[in-house]
């Protein structure tokens, strides 16, 4: 949440481009009989050229909600005399998930009453497998190396939601007993956020189970956004994000343990939804690589999470650079699983660092409910250790800490 992260943007455009994809937003080909595009006006559209790129489908981004009273995307396609397919809303950015051709996206994008367009893209589960022993409960409540094989806590999360943007949570697990909340299914659009991969499972774990969570008597809400393989698009992402906004009450934070290409779209829809009231913990990513240069984690307002291995030496894999904003244990994490009401995974990357933070956030706010996520950023980020991660490579040197809880 550091105010010095910096937003990425294409030359030629606003902001820059995401999508994620649910059940009901397939990804999609160019409509047929769509016009050659040249290079320079294909550029006008954020995310084009992304690897993850969903063909035929994109983010629409209008100026102003008065846009949307006006008729929208299909008044102003049939002013413009374009083809779209309106296929959703996006009302935490006013915008719209539509399939048109790149023809029809260029012109959108040049028109007055369109902040931007962005090619839906698909996002991925930020895991990197691995299987040694799980030490990061030890870790976050002692001030020094060695670990001493205890984890002592003052608060359990009691009061405070939350919310898992994930591949779903196991709602059988015994870990969650009597805690689990409303969910949401955004990839097969229902009310039964199941887990069929394990991800979302493992990281509600270690935010909230009673046995491998910080935060043990939290109340977990289930988002689903990542289908079975743990992918999803960023136009079902930020849908999540639209459902936690207007359902979160006073004392709410969200994990997002997932992420792909720059998108201007996501990053602003997180930005909303930060300034509703939700805190949100990010995993900064695992391709070695500049955070700045991805979603969600270069997003200013959220708390982006770097992962350290047991000696305190950041990972090998983890993102890196100004727009991280603490260090948290993310390799070798265990947690619950899927197999069972009783499975338990070992397993390493920025998606286990992040809900260190996440479950230590919600420590804060059942002392301190109703605080603002710049309030609880500033605690975790002051209470943390400082100058202990070794490599930090250019982020801020800090690991998370429980003692300034009390």
């Amino acid at each position: 949440m550091a105010g010095t992260k910096r937003r990425i943007r294409a030359a030629a455009a606003i902001g820059i481009a995401a999508a994620a994809a649910g059940g009901s937003l397939i990804a999609a080909s160019a409509f047929a009989g769509a016009a050659e595009i040249p290079a320079s006006d294909a550029s006008d559209i954020i995310g084009a050229d992304s690897p993850d790129a969903i063909a035929g489908e994109y983010i629409v981004v209008m100026e102003d909600q008065g846009a949307k009273a006006a008729g929208g995307l299909d008044a102003l396609a049939d002013d413009l005399g374009v083809n779209v397919d309106v296929e959703d809303t996006l009302g935490i950015v006013d915008g719209y998930v539509a399939q048109m051709s790149e023809a029809e996206a260029v012109e959108l994008a040049a028109d007055d009453a369109v902040a931007y367009v962005e090619q839906n893209q698909w996002a991925h589960a930020s895991e990197v497998q691995a299987d040694p022993p799980s030490w990061g409960l030890d870790r976050v409540d002692q001030d020094a190396l060695p670990l001493d094989q205890s984890y002592e806590y003052t608060q359990s999360g009691a009061g405070v939601e939350a919310f898992v943007l994930d591949t779903g949570v196991n709602l059988e697990h015994q870990e969650f007993a009597g805690r689990i909340g409303e969910g949401y299914d955004f990839i097969d659009d229902d009310a039964d956020p199941a887990d069929c991969h394990g991800h979302g499972t493992h990281v509600a774990g270690t935010i909230g189970g009673s046995t491998y969570g910080l935060a043990k008597d939290v109340t977990i809400r289930p988002v689903r956004v990542l289908d079975c393989q743990g992918s999803g698009s960023y136009a079902a992402i930020i849908g999540g994000i639209d459902w936690v906004a207007a359902n979160a009450g006073e004392s709410a934070v969200a994990n997002m343990s997932l992420g792909g290409s720059f998108s201007q779209a996501l990053n602003d829809s997180i930005a909303a939804a930060v300034e509703s009231g939700v805190t949100f913990a990010i995993a900064a990513g695992n391709e070695g690589q500049d955070a700045c240069n991805v979603s969600p984690g270069s997003e200013p307002s959220a708390i982006t999470v770097g992962a350290t291995d047991d000696d305190d030496a950041a990972a090998s894999f983890t993102n890196f650079g100004e727009c991280v904003d603490i260090f948290a244990p993310g390799v070798g994490i265990t947690s619950a699983w899927i197999d069972a009401t009783d499975a338990e995974n070992t397993i390493s990357g920025t998606s286990m660092a992040a809900p260190h933070v996440a479950g230590v956030a919600a420590l804060f706010l059942e002392s301190n409910p109703g605080a603002t996520p710049a309030e609880v950023a500033t605690a975790l980020t002051g209470g943390a250790l400082a100058d202990v991660v070794t490599e930090p490579n250019g982020s801020p040197n800090l690991l998370l800490n429980t003692a300034f809880l009390g």
